[in-house]
């Protein structure tokens, strides 16, 4: 049984339209504290990225940031968090977040944030590992994402066998339950990313 030890989450490094999204970075950041989950993310300052980290950290939680050397200035490195990796390129930056995390959450983000949650989720497709990966929609914000894989799964491009394995929660309160309970049914084994992927970042 595979347990919750530490989340990456992918969000927006801007604060977007929505008040609610910054707020539910925020209470998501207080429940991985209180909870004892260490966040794993982007490594910066501003947006959504710096609203749950700066939230971890102010509930007395940890925090490991990566970021690549060129983004450190562009997006305010978070210098307070415990631990800062600064790795060359975006490519070690994705390796090392999927290596230090037992579950993914996308908050509401950018194409960034896309590229990185649906990276995850071809990987999980193609049963590279099993790890949980949970869309936050706060406020509906990735409907338009599930109508697409809706409209992908109508149109035989998602078929049987190839199933996007997407966990959902509309409630902030409700990501860290899902998460473990989806954990609690795969091996610690099952989470790994195959070798042979991961050399090839």
């Amino acid at each position: 049984m595979s347990t919750i030890k530490t989340v990456c989450v992918y969000c927006g490094s801007g604060p977007g339209t929505n008040p609610r999204f910054i707020e539910g970075a925020k209470a998501f950041g207080k429940a991985l504290a209180e909870n004892n989950v260490r966040l794993v993310y982007g490594g910066g300052s501003l947006g959504l990225m710096g609203a749950v980290a700066t939230s971890v950290l102010d509930h007395g939680g940890t925090v490991t940031g990566i970021i690549p050397d060129f983004l450190r200035m562009r997006e305010n490195a978070l210098t307070r968090v415990q631990e800062m990796i600064v790795t060359p390129d975006m490519h070690e930056r994705k390796r090392l977040m999927f290596e230090r995390s037992d579950a993914f959450v996308a908050l509401p983000g950018g194409v960034g944030t896309l590229e990185e949650l649906v990276e995850q989720l071809t990987w999980k497709q193609l049963g590279r590992h099993a790890k949980p990966v949970l869309l936050a929609n706060i406020d509906n914000f990735w409907e338009p994402l599930f109508s697409l894989l809706s409209h992908m799964r109508q149109t035989q491009f998602i078929r049987d066998g190839l199933k996007v394995d997407i966990l959902k929660a509309d409630r902030v309160e409700e990501i860290l339950p899902k998460l473990k309970s989806a954990a609690a049914l795969v091996a610690e084994a099952e989470k790994d990313l195959a070798p042979e992927v991961a050399r090839r970042l």
